[in-house]
């Protein structure tokens, strides 16, 4: 992600804020410019961008912002809706009767909009709801109700369920920890289910079939079948050198979806280190430079990866350093990379078109 600044003091301030620490200007992201913008108060109910490209616009603060303290994005001041583009793609937010479900609920909407600001900066299309009834976008944001029938994370014709309780950090350890899974993470939640979305929007039913499937296999073998066998016998041996993660391998669709979710992984870090002018100079010629600052949307693959490995490298030492476990737990092997890059061109071909 890159690195935002107030328009009114130039102070360093994140995608999340909603108040500048040094002048006290009220922030919101305005999606229309993919920026953080400063706001002066308009007067009713309306405020105007000090963003030099919002050229002085006025903009009204999405409903679940003004009221609600969930959201930062704002929306053009003649907008008829009174949610903003992120948020009306939500379709079920969790019960705020019950204890913590507003800070899950935050945490959530947060995600989701992180998720969201990749997918624009790369130039994937979302449609929502609206927009087509049938497979459009949206999010239902669930809790158990029968511990008996938990809810289940998955996506189904562009719906994408959430248990909410992942977005409690205790819990999520925990089935971290059960589940023997390296990584698991809210964002990496919406990264791994807009997977599934953009397969059918992406590979199902057109010329990236073929090589899908040379690659991650037949998607239509029985998926029931094939989620019963790696829950009784686990992943196959020596799954590291085919798949980014064990779950992967459970089905071709499974392996699209992690690969898909570590790609815009990949890119999100990538993109906050050129954002803040990250560059490795080891001492010794021989270990692994960073110099490279291209921005990642312009960026071919083979540059991606060749400024991956010493990123992580150096992530993965201060970790250590801190007495934390590695940030970046994964081995790409060739396959691996292999899949990453067809990810790569699927995305280059599709924002091409828009």
């Amino acid at each position: 992600m890159k690195a935002f600044h107030c328009n009114r003091c130039d102070q360093r301030v994140f995608f999340e804020n909603v108040l500048c620490e040094r002048c006290e200007a009220l922030l919101g992201y305005v999606p229309e410019l993919g920026e953080i913008s400063a706001f002066e108060d308009a007067g009713v109910g309306q405020w105007r961008s000090l963003h030099p490209d919002a050229k002085g616009a006025l903009y009204r603060q999405c409903h679940n912002y003004a009221v609600e303290n969930v959201c930062n994005w704002m929306m053009p001041a003649d907008d008829p809706d009174t949610l903003c583009r992120s948020c009306r793609l939500t379709r079920t937010i969790p019960n705020l009767a019950e204890p913590n479900n507003r800070l899950y609920w935050y945490r959530l909407e947060t995600a989701k909009r992180r998720l969201l600001y990749t997918l624009a900066a790369l130039g994937l299309a979302i449609e929502s709801r609206q927009a087509d009834p049938e497979n459009g976008l949206e999010f239902d944001f669930l809790e158990n109700i029968d511990e008996a029938a938990p809810v289940m994370t998955g996506h189904d014709n562009g719906r994408i369920t959430l248990n909410v309780a992942e977005a409690d950090d205790a819990h999520r350890e925990k089935v971290r920890t059960d589940m023997r899974e390296p990584y698991r993470t809210l964002l990496g939640h919406f990264r791994h289910e807009s997977g599934h979305y953009y397969f059918e929007k992406l590979i199902a039913g057109t010329r990236w079939l073929k090589p899908f499937r040379e690659r991650f296999g037949d998607e239509q073998a029985d998926y029931g079948e094939a989620l019963d066998a790696y829950y009784r016998d686990g992943p196959p041996a020596e799954w590291e050198t085919r798949c980014i993660s064990a779950y992967a391998t459970m089905h071709p669709w499974e392996d699209w979806a992690e690969t898909w979710a570590h790609y815009l992984l990949i890119v999100d870090v990538l993109d906050t280190s050129t954002a803040y002018g990250l560059a490795l100079l080891p001492p010794a010629s021989n270990e692994p430079r960073l110099t490279d600052q291209t921005p990642v949307e312009e960026a071919s693959f083979d540059n991606l990866m060749k400024r991956w490995f010493p990123l992580t490298d150096a992530l993965n030492s201060l970790n250590r350093s801190l007495g934390m476990p590695d940030g970046y737990p994964f081995t790409l092997a060739p396959p691996v990379v292999d899949k990453l890059r067809f990810v790569h061109r699927v995305i280059a071909q599709a924002s091409a078109r828009k």
